[in-house]
């Protein structure tokens, strides 16, 4: 395969401006693909001074305001910016449906092909609209227009591509491709240092679960807190928790905290984005990494705690069977919708207490849940590979140009 194709890379995060799995996806698959093809990058926000970097935008200042769909209109008003910078590109690969619209106009008026990465889908996410009011039915459009018609939609697991061709029965299923998310285990890895549990105010001679996520509906971290009600009051639990997506999220967030430590106590909140090393940190000496999502269509933060050799209490939903081996490296808690837009489990105490059970189970047997870890370890190493990803990549990347 040539090293001279050019492929014009189109997100919405990109180093330094990183909040979640997709970004994290982005920064390594880009970096391992930079050996196979020329990338060059167009990035929602601040310039930046990567060599990579082709352009990064900032939104019409003229769409400034406080109104949720304000923030979908500008996310269109760098769309177009992008799709104009992308001419001469080969073909442009966008992810998230921030960026989706940007590659379907690039498509449309280049000619060029059209790769998109599905990382979530906004018909599964329906709670959004809590957050972005008139906005999601602005990012629905932008994600049902841009998979449709995308030359090639890579999902992030098997699991992935059946929830896009059951939301979007107008996708030919032959353009749907796997290549599952990566890791870094070099980066992501176990460490003995105790520095960043110092900061956090976390004795690393406890007994602790650790939840890393932002605070929203679809990552259940509420589920998580109902669960500690009925695990041993010895197991603190350190929530890593970034940003809210609403104040009322935020708000009812704090409340149950509140409710829980008065209860039981052992309750740690580590606010904001942690540097990685710190999370390293944190995931190698907890007990047990817990993921109570009610939506995850892969959950890389698994990995992360996998690499760093923390067993794994996850929900049973989207990628996670593929990467969390039912009692090897973890165990996986079945999760039931209610089928409300809030995607809430269908019987809330029946999950929480299934979570606690799982927890306890490992929180109990520290020689279990040293062995889960190592194999999760292992599991990491040998099947989630950047570098394999980057090359499955561009040979999709090369088929769309050849044909």
């Amino acid at each position: 395969m040539s090293e001279t194709l050019r492929a014009a890379i189109v997100t919405r995060e990109y180093p330094p401006e990183i909040y979640g799995g997709a970004g994290v996806h982005v920064e390594y698959l880009v970096r391992a693909l930079r050996k196979h093809v020329d990338v060059r990058v167009h990035a929602f926000g601040k310039a930046r001074s990567a060599p990579e970097v082709a352009g990064s935008y900032e939104p019409w200042a003229e769409l400034a305001g406080s109104e949720p769909e304000l923030a979908a209109l500008r996310t269109l008003s760098v769309d177009l910016l992008a799709a104009r910078d992308v001419r001469g590109s080969d073909l442009v690969h966008t992810h998230t449906w921030y960026a989706n619209f940007a590659g379907h106009l690039a498509k449309l008026a280049y000619g060029m092909p059209h790769v998109m990465t599905s990382h979530s889908l906004e018909p599964l996410r329906p709670w959004k609209v809590e957050q972005l009011g008139g906005g999601y039915a602005i990012s629905s459009f932008c994600e049902r227009t841009a998979i449709v018609a995308a030359d090639a939609v890579i999902a992030v697991s098997n699991a992935m591509k059946a929830d896009i061709l059951t939301a979007y029965p107008g996708v030919d299923a032959s353009r749907v491709h796997v290549i599952h998310n990566g890791i870094e285990p070099e980066e992501y890895r176990p460490v003995g240092g105790t520095d960043a549990l110092a900061r956090f105010g976390i004795d690393p001679a406890w007994t602790y679960v650790v939840f890393v996520g932002r605070v929203t509906r679809q990552k259940g971290i509420v589920h998580l807190l109902r669960a500690a009600r009925h695990v041993d009051r010895d197991v603190r639990f350190v929530l890593c928790a970034g940003e809210a997506d609403t104040p009322e999220i935020g708000a009812e967030f704090r409340a149950l905290c509140a409710e829980i430590q008065a209860e039981r106590g052992g309750i740690i909140v580590v606010e904001g984005m942690l540097k990685r090393p710190d999370v390293a940190e944190l995931l190698s000496h907890a007990r047990v990494f817990v993921c109570p999502s009610v939506y995850e269509p892969f959950g890389i933060v698994n990995l992360e705690a996998m690499a760093c050799g923390a067993p794994v209490v996850a929900s049973a939903v989207g990628g996670i069977p593929e990467i969390v081996v039912e009692g090897e490296t973890g165990y996986l808690v079945e999760f039931e919708a209610d089928g409300t837009a809030k995607n809430e489990p269908r019987d809330a105490e029946k999950f929480a207490r299934a979570l606690a059970a799982a927890i306890t189970s490992l929180a109990r047997d520290p020689e279990r849940a040293r062995r889960f870890g190592a194999a999760g370890r292992k599991r990491v190493v040998e099947h989630f590979s950047w570098n394999a990803i980057a090359e499955r990549t561009a040979e999709l990347y090369a088929n769309l140009v050849r044909t």
